[in-house]
């Protein structure tokens, strides 16, 4: 099969949400080019290991690569794209150059190639990710390893506002909870949920790839026992209530069901939400606040900031 490489040329701050058009779009892949990290000191309390070529990055601003087949719906989609992406900056989400290129790639090419660089990371203090198909042996006797094959769902586990969602779950969480993942993705953060001592997992995602995708790694996993993967949208018809609900979403998004993850929470049990840019922080903060949760802790990492909130 043919595909088509779109490149993007954004911003740090459009990174997550432009990423997120391009899946919903149908993207089989997203690479993301951020010169940043060239510079950056990066921290290795956690053992991870880096090796970055400049020539991969762009000069400035930061450029996005999906991937869409190459079929009679390609113009359109493409189009559709572009005015989802302009979109953005009703939120006034800065868009830099927002330029796209278009540029036609061998399909086993573009199938391995953006294997090389996803390598076994410890996001937190307990909880290992590895790719599938890297050996990986833990360090540590308590050390939590989770194998994750991302396919076409969004996410690899390893940015930002997800390995905060793992830091607080492994804070938070406890034995025997009963948890909720509102846009589970992949499903990282139910299995993480499960191999940190909860009794049961509920993860939804709107996207029937993504419940496919996090069906996999659930079973590859095997915590297949704990946790039940289904399509909905957030928490829509959703009936019982959780001891902790756990959403990596997009700011815009978490607005959207504040209270109905009041409503699914606990009494006091833990709101635990991030894909927050960090000047929509003191936005969600106050939402959270108005329905009746009251911030426990906040989350910096980088640009994106995690909030948990208890029901009291």
């Amino acid at each position: 099969m043919k595909w088509s490489e779109l490149s993007i040329h954004t911003t740090q701050e459009a990174v997550e949400p432009v990423s997120y058009i391009l899946h919903e779009a149908g993207a089989s892949g997203v690479v993301i080019e951020d010169p940043q990290d060239l510079v950056k000191v990066w921290e290795d309390k956690f053992g991870e290991m880096y090796d970055l070529n400049p020539n991969d990055y762009p000069a400035d601003g930061v450029i996005l690569k999906a991937y869409l087949p190459v079929n009679s719906f390609l113009g359109e989609t493409v189009e559709e794209i572009k005015q989802s992406i302009n979109n953005l900056m009703l939120y006034d989400i800065d868009l830099g150059r927002n330029t796209v290129e278009i540029s036609e790639v061998n399909e086993e090419e573009w199938a391995t190639a953006w294997k090389k660089y996803y390598k076994p990371v410890k996001v937190s203090e307990r909880i290992t990710i590895t790719p599938t198909w890297e050996e990986y042996q833990p360090v540590e006797t308590d050390e939590l390893i989770i194998e994750l094959d991302p396919g076409m769902a969004f996410g690899t586990g390893t940015h930002p506002t997800t390995v905060m969602c793992m830091q607080a779950l492994e804070k938070y969480l406890k034995p025997a909870d009963n948890v909720i993942d509102v846009g589970t993705g992949t499903g990282v953060l139910s299995i993480a949920s499960a191999l940190l001592g909860a009794e049961q997992v509920r993860a939804y995602d709107l996207d029937e790839v993504a419940v496919k995708s996090a069906k996999l790694n659930v079973k590859l996993n095997k915590v297949h026992e704990k946790i039940s993967v289904e399509q909905n949208n957030l928490l829509d018809n959703v009936a019982g209530e959780a001891d902790v609900i756990v959403g990596n979403l997009l700011a815009e998004i978490i607005l959207r069901f504040i209270d109905d993850a009041y409503k699914s929470v606990k009494t006091g049990g833990y709101y635990i939400t991030s894909g927050i840019i960090k000047g929509k922080r003191d936005l969600v903060k106050q939402s959270l606040e108005q329905v009746g949760f009251v911030i426990e802790e906040t989350l910096q990492m980088e640009d994106w900031v995690a909030i948990i909130a208890k029901k009291k």
